[in-house]
Formats: structure tokens, C-alpha cells, sequence
């Protein structure tokens, strides 16, 4: 399989002339790139005017692998050919690399591109993608994979941290400014300008590009356009809590490429590897999607609920995507009312927040009348009262981020669950309890910090027996319980949130407006009769082809399947005899 790289744009708030003198440093050996032994000129050029110059090399690396693995492929090195062509006139530079050891069973391919920044022309951006793929290695294909991708990622971040020390070594030699090229006064060789400050030997450009590792890249992507870059302040992609609802609308910005200083500052620290993944599957949904995609934070989301594995990140939110559209979610806030029992009867609502800025949501679980509900609104009501709630609660976490000024992504939720009893068990109600958790986790993936239940009495093992199968184990692990009093004191609700936002009715100190809830009279109900409710109930409010069957291991399931009488079942028949299912035809 092949494995890919692709970074965000790096950006070097120096002049292109200059980060290409600090480049130039780094050879033909450098203090701060053990790994790196040497490297030999095979071939190079330059225009007449001095404009272009082209470089092409062999360089040397040192094998950073188990001494076991050494041994056995028997050699402590490895030899790459890179080629290196500066355009002063443009002030760029592309850097191709591929490696020559080993190429009939393994092959690299390494891509990087230097350019002017396109909105500060002081500025230098540094971009980079790269491939592997691993043919044959003596049977150690797998740990030759995971050892060349660690490596590389590895010291991705390692490379502009070279680069910045030698342009201050440059700073402190007195060299600040490298006049551009210019068809008057001729090509100002760089190299040659730093001859004249430190007395060097004129060298030019590194053979493994802006990373020193093992060199692993795509090649031959074609970086002539200079679209815009995402960075602070740059419109709505900083709008961190938005939902998919905020796509981006304006094609410029749709096109913007990822700053690596704009990741780090509105969406978290995220690894190289991270950083790649969320290039690649951004770039990915802005090919296929015409330019409308939803915001970073949204896309980072469903990456870290697949483990940043792309393909399946990308199916959970196209999927996704697709919901939204068929339900008009994305206009839920505004169009969505709560009836009058909604508002008055269900115990729930957002106060305050947690001590790292998250928005605090209040669930009074204990004192729901969940039948009561279920027969005055219906279940189409209740559910879209939920997703109005969680899309609430990613705009809350935007105006979070604006205020903090560091990304805020996910929420805390406390559920007091003092009142609960055998009545809440109630088989309709957990039917909508388990229908609403697989919608939001399908839906709204790492939308959740915390999830405190508090006041656990002893019916709530019945309980989370029956609900705890559906939801995922990196959910699950969010999840603190306390019963009786624990909550309070060292290691409760005081380690989340600050005592002077802590519910009056958890004995804190804050006063809480979320409704206590109650019992809704019967005069208010719709249906009378469970079985009514059952009727009335559609995965989504809507009517459906489709059934949902919620099935639990070790429990048995019997799906009953009925055909009009002469119509041959086809399909079907295979798929009975397959699950072992009946059917009973009518």
C-alpha cells in the first residue's frame, strides 16, 4: 500500500532571498542533521542571465533502523538523487527527490516547493508531499513502512527549526537583506553573498529538501498557481465551533491552502502525520464537493473519531453531510421552535462553562417525564430539540474560541440523575434514547469533553446495561459516574468546573434556569396509547423504507420478512439463507 504525506504550508517570515542563504548554510554538512553524511554534485547548470540554476546531486543518509534490520539488508546507508532548480526571477525553488538504494523494492518520492508568500511578499512559504510504497523488502515490509514514515514525520518540524537557526546566524553576522534578482544589475548569487560575510565556500541546496530524513515524496505536483493561505483572521475558517452548516462559500477561500501556524493556533497541536491527514482529506472534499466544504474543525472532528484514517473519516462524513442535507439541519437554528411542553417540561439547558472554556450543558435526567413527552410532542420533536441542542452547543464553542483566543471544539455535559426510576425504563422511551444517541454519534463526533453523571441511584446499572452497547468505546471513556454524593469535593465536580458556576442544586453556588422538569399533564397529550407511539416513530421523523433494529451480542434477533403471494422474494432468499432468517409470505 502506498503511504502518502502532505503538509500544511510552512511559512518563513523572511524574504525568499534570504531563507535561500540560510538553506544554502546547511551543506555540505550540518551540525543539526546527524543523519545526513554527505553529498556529491553529479550535474548542475545555469542560465545565461543567472536566473536559473539547476543542481543535481547524490546524497547520503544514515540508516536510523533496528541493528537487527542493518544486518540483515547490509548496509549502514542509503544514497538518494535529488535534483534542485532555483528560479531567482520568479524566486522560487523546486526540490524532486527519489531514492537510488533499494529502488527495486522500495520507492520514495519527495516533492518540495519554496515560493514567495502571496499576501506579504517579505514572507517565504515551504510546502511538501511525499510518498512510499514498500514492494519487497526481505519479508520486512511492514516494519520498513512504519520505520521510513516515523522517521520522516518525525523530523518534518525538525527541518524549519534548521532553517530558522541559520537565518539567525545570518541575522547575527549582520546580514539582513539579499537584494532580489534583477535583469539590470544581473542574477545577486546568494551563495556569493554569504562568501563575502563569512568567508564560506560557495554551496548550494540539500538533497533531501526541507525534511532530512528518509525523503519521501509524491513528485511532480505542479505548484505554479499561488492561491490564498488560511491564516488568523482570514474570514470564517476560523470559526472553530461552526457547524457543517458554515461551509465555506467564497471560492478564493475554499481554494486557501492550510497554514501550518493557522493549525497549530486555532486547531490544536496536531502531529505531522495529524497535519497530513487533514490536508489530504480537505484537499480531497474540495475536488469532489465544488468548492463548499465545511469548516476545518468539522473535518478535524470526524479524523480524530476514525483515528485519522482517512477513508473511513471520509465516509462517516460524506455520510454525514448527506443527513444534513435531507433533514435541512444546517437551518435548524434558525427555523427550529421548541413547543410550549418543550420548554416548560424537559429538564434541560446550557449554563456557563467548564474551566477550559467549554460550553457546560445541564441535563436533569432524573426529573424527565419521558413517556409524558413522548406522547404530548412525539419523538420527530424531541429529536430535533437534541440536534438543535448540539448544533447550539458548536456555536457556543465558536464564540468560546473567539473569546479565549485557543481552539474550543467540545462540550461538558453534567446529568443529575436524582428521580430516576423504573418508570423511565419505560421500552419506548430507551427506544428514543438509543435512536437519539445513534444519530449524534454519527453526526457529532468529538463534540463531547466530558460527561459527568452525578446522583447515580440503583437503577441506573439497569440502565446503562441497555444503553452502554451503542455507544463507542472513545465515548465511553469520556464518561465519569458518581453515585450518592461523591460528586462533591476533591476529585468530583470541583476538578471540572469552578465552584461559582456548580448548580445551586449540587450544592454549589450558582444559580441554574434550566427547567427542573416535572410531570406533563395528561391533558397535554397527543396519543394515548403505546402502541400509537410505536406507530408514529421513523428513524428520523420521517417516513422510511428502511427499519432499524438495534441487535446486542450473545442476544438473539428475529426478523420476520413478508412477500405478497406469487412475488418471487429473489435477493432476499439468498440473504435468509445466509443470516438463517425465516420469512413468511403472505
Amino acid at each position: 500500500m502506498v503511504q502518502k504525506y502532505q503538509s500544511p504550508v510552512r511559512i518563513y517570515k523572511y524574504p525568499f532571498e534570504l531563507v535561500m542563504a540560510a538553506y544554502e548554510k546547511r551543506f555540505p554538512a550540518c551540525k543539526m542533521i546527524p543523519v545526513f553524511l554527505g553529498c556529491e554534485i553529479l550535474s548542475q547548470s545555469v542560465s545565461d542571465d543567472s536566473a536559473v540554476h539547476v543542481v543535481e546531486r547524490r546524497c547520503f543518509l544514515a540508516i536510523d533502523a533496528p541493528y537487527l534490520l542493518k544486518k540483515i539488508v547490509g548496509v549502514e546507508q542509503v544514497s538518494f538523487i535529488q535534483k534542485n532548480s532555483l528560479d531567482r526571477r520568479s524566486r522560487t525553488l523546486s526540490i524532486e527527490a527519489h531514492n537510488e538504494s533499494f529502488s527495486n523494492r522500495v520507492l520514495i518520492h519527495e516533492h518540495c516547493f519554496y515560493s514567495v508568500h502571496p499576501d506579504n511578499p517579505g514572507w517565504t512559504c515551504f510546502e511538501q508531499d511525499a510518498s512510499l510504497d514498500v514492494k519487497s523488502f526481505f519479508g520486512f515490509e511492514s516494519s520498513v513502512e512504519k520505520i521510513a514514515m516515523k522517521q520522516y514525520t518525525a523530523n518534518i518540524k525538525k527541518g524549519k527549526e534548521v532553517i530558522d537557526f541559520y537565518i539567525g546566524e545570518l541575522l547575527a553576522e549582520g546580514l539582513a537583506h539579499i537584494p532580489p534578482w534583477s535583469s539590470d544589475t544581473g542574477a545577486v548569487q546568494a551563495s556569493e553573498v554569504h562568501d563575502g560575510a563569512s568567508g564560506g565556500t560557495t554551496r548550494s541546496g540539500l538533497a533531501a529538501g526541507e525534511d532530512v530524513s528518509v525523503a519521501v515524496g509524491s513528485g511532480g505536483r505542479s505548484v505554479s498557481s499561488r492561491p490564498r493561505l488560511v491564516r488568523a483572521g482570514s474570514g470564517g475558517s476560523l470559526d472553530l465551533g461552526a457547524s457543517a452548516a458554515n461551509i465555506v462559500s467564497e471560492i478564493e477561500d475554499s481554494a486557501a491552502k492550510l497554514d501550518a501556524d493557522y493549525i497549530q493556533r486555532c486547531l490544536g497541536d496536531l502531529t505531522p502525520f495529524q497535519e497530513s491527514k487533514l490536508v489530504q482529506l480537505r484537499k480531497w472534499l474540495l475536488d469532489t464537493h465544488k468548492g463548499k466544504i465545511p469548516k476545518d474543525a468539522h473535518i478535524l472532528r470526524f479524523l480524530k473519531a476514525r483515528d485519522f484514517n482517512t477513508e473511513k473519516a471520509r465516509e462517516l462524513l460524506c455520510r454525514s453531510l448527506a443527513w444534513r442535507k435531507l433533514h435541512n439541519v444546517d437551518r435548524l437554528l434558525s427555523t427550529h421552535e421548541p413547543s410550549a411542553v418543550l420548554q416548560k417540561y424537559f429538564p434541560g439547558g446550557w449554563h456557563y462553562h467548564d474551566k477550559d472554556g467549554r460550553p457546560l450543558y445541564i441535563l436533569r435526567l432524573g426529573q424527565m417525564d419521558v413517556k409524558g413527552l413522548v406522547k404530548s410532542v412525539g419523538y420527530e420533536s424531541i429529536l430535533r430539540h437534541v440536534l438543535s441542542v448540539n448544533e447550539e452547543g458548536l456555536r457556543l464553542c465558536e464564540e468560546s474560541t473567539r473569546q479565549r483566543g485557543h481552539p474550543v471544539t467540545n462540550c461538558t455535559c453534567i446529568i443529575d440523575l436524582e428521580g430516576l426510576s423504573m418508570r423511565h425504563l419505560w421500552r419506548p422511551g430507551i427506544k428514543s434514547l438509543l435512536r437519539v444517541i445513534e444519530v449524534i454519534t454519527a453526526n457529532y463526533p468529538e463534540t463531547m469533553g466530558f460527561l459527568l453523571i452525578v446522583r447515580a441511584p440503583r437503577v441506573f446499572p439497569v440502565l446503562w446495561t441497555l444503553v452502554s452497547p451503542f455507544i463507542d468505546d472513545r465515548t465511553r471513556e469520556k464518561f465519569l459516574i458518581y453515585g450518592g454524593k461523591d460528586y462533591q469535593g476533591v476529585g468530583g465536580l470541583v476538578d471540572y468546573i469552578d465552584k461559582t458556576f456548580i448548580p445551586d442544586f449540587l450544592d454549589g453556588d450558582c444559580y441554574c434556569g434550566v427547567s427542573e422538569g416535572g410531570m406533563v399533564p395528561k391533558s397535554a397529550y397527543v396519543t394515548s396509547s403505546e402502541e400509537e407511539v410505536d406507530r408514529g416513530w421513523t428513524p428520523d421523523g420521517l417516513e422510511s423504507i428502511y427499519h432499524t433494529a438495534y441487535i446486542v451480542n450473545d442476544f438473539a434477533h428475529e426478523l420476520r420478512m413478508i412477500f405478497s403471494p406469487g412475488v418471487d422474494p429473489g435477493p432476499a432468499e439468498g440473504f435468509r439463507d445466509n443470516l438463517g432468517l425465516r420469512h413468511t409470505q403472505r
